[in-house]
């Protein structure tokens, strides 16, 4: 995507062809995930129409659950860089394996959430200090008094 000239790309064009806001490329531009752009004698940034992309699949990651700092090293392994990264050969496969595992577990965890939310509503639990003092009260208070 370029302008009709083929020229570069304001911000707010880029922000709206890639659903962010204005502040949110500056922000990605501090965080070094974004390049800072070109400048017009008047101050206006200029992107290349390669930003738009990059910025649809930074917001895809972080849909998939990665943080910012995650997103960066991803962008550099795919990139070829090789300096800040704890993990030199870290993909996106490898990534995405790891982020799975991590996504597996929370939904283990709100499963098991759910399940002890739904036994207190079946067991008629309405103030949690009354129901702390019941015996068979299914929520986990015992479980937090060895933490």
């Amino acid at each position: 995507m370029t302008t009709a000239d083929g020229g570069p790309l304001r911000s707010g064009q880029v922000a709206a062809a890639a659903g962010v806001n204005q502040q949110t490329l500056r922000y990605y531009e501090r965080r070094g995930l974004l390049r800072a752009p070109e400048r017009t004698p008047g101050g206006h940034r200029l992107y290349p129409a390669e930003a738009v992309t990059l910025l649809r699949v930074i917001k895809t990651a972080q849909r998939l659950g990665f943080t910012l700092e995650e997103v960066a090293e991803l962008l550099e392994a795919g990139h070829g860089h090789r300096h800040r990264r704890r993990r030199p050969d870290a993909g996106l496969r490898e990534s995405a394996q790891v982020k799975l595992a991590e996504v597996e577990a929370k939904i283990a965890d709100l499963q098991v959430i759910a399940g002890t939310l739904r036994q207190a509503l079946e067991a008629g639990c309405d103030d949690l200090v009354a129901c702390a003092a019941e015996e068979g009260c299914p929520l986990p208070f015992a479980d937090l008094a060895g933490q």
